[in-house]
């Protein structure tokens, strides 16, 4: 529906969407989870390995909700989950790993932590779209948000090549999808957080002081813009990416 056609209460009402949250066991994805239950989604949370801490996340929400164990980097298990729980009409994929300890450099570096970092940074999010997006185009409505990052603009703050590679890599992926898609009306578009403050930066070196804000960034403040764009409010939105970094890189 046209934003236009609703009012400001509707805008950010996600009543009747059902929306997939993968790595939903991070903090941004489980900072989406909670905003989007509160704004009345019905959500199927997803992460990697054991589920506790998807439970306990489950039992702090409210409305429907689904958890399962899926590995994005299975073409197979992504494509049964979208066969258990469809129709979805939006994906937030917040699933992604960044090592830090990779030395590339080195004269022994062992090109295996570069493609398991591809595989899951960027063969995931090929893996989701592959299987809902065109059930999504057939019946003209959806919303797919991806997670790109300071790092594919910039080459990042301390990430090593691989992560930059592959959230770059996600960035051309948006726009790709977004063509395709967006004559169906079918909105695809990206979020680029800066430096945030979750487990995958804790001890890793990074300091807010050094910032333009002061200050790393919160899940929260990278939820609300995932958020938004699984809205209606995100009607018209196709292609972008979304530059969620206090002000440390301007484009």
């Amino acid at each position: 529906m046209h934003l236009s056609k609703i009012n400001a209460s509707q805008a950010f009402d996600m009543t009747g969407t059902h929306l997939w949250i993968t790595g939903a066991a991070g903090g941004i994805g489980s900072a989406t989870a909670r905003l989007c239950s509160q704004l009345g989604a019905s959500l199927v949370l997803t992460d990697i390995g054991p589920l506790a801490k998807l439970e306990a996340l489950a039992h702090t929400l409210q409305g429907q909700v689904a958890i399962e164990s899926c590995d994005v980097t299975q073409r197979d298990a992504v494509e049964s989950l979208v066969r258990r729980h469809k129709p979805f009409t939006a994906l937030a994929d917040t699933a992604g790993i960044c090592p830090f300890e990779d030395d590339w450099m080195a004269p022994d570096w062992n090109e295996a932590a570069f493609m398991r970092v591809m595989q899951v940074n960027v063969l995931g999010p090929i893996n989701l779209v592959r299987a809902v997006m065109p059930g999504m185009m057939e019946r003209k409505h959806g919303r797919i948000a991806l997670c790109g990052s300071i790092a594919g603009w910039t080459g990042g703050l301390r990430a090593g090549p691989h992560y930059s590679a592959s959230k770059g890599g996600v960035h051309a992926l948006v726009r790709w999808f977004a063509q395709r898609a967006a004559p169906h009306h079918v909105c695809v578009n990206g979020v680029a957080p800066g430096p945030i403050d979750t487990g995958m930066t804790t001890g890793q070196g990074y300091n807010g002081s050094e910032y333009p804000m002061q200050r790393m960034g919160e899940p929260e403040e990278i939820a609300s813009m995932l958020t938004y764009l699984c809205s209606p409010a995100a009607s018209f939105v196709s292609g972008a990416i979304m530059d969620v970094n206090g002000g440390t890189q301007m484009r």
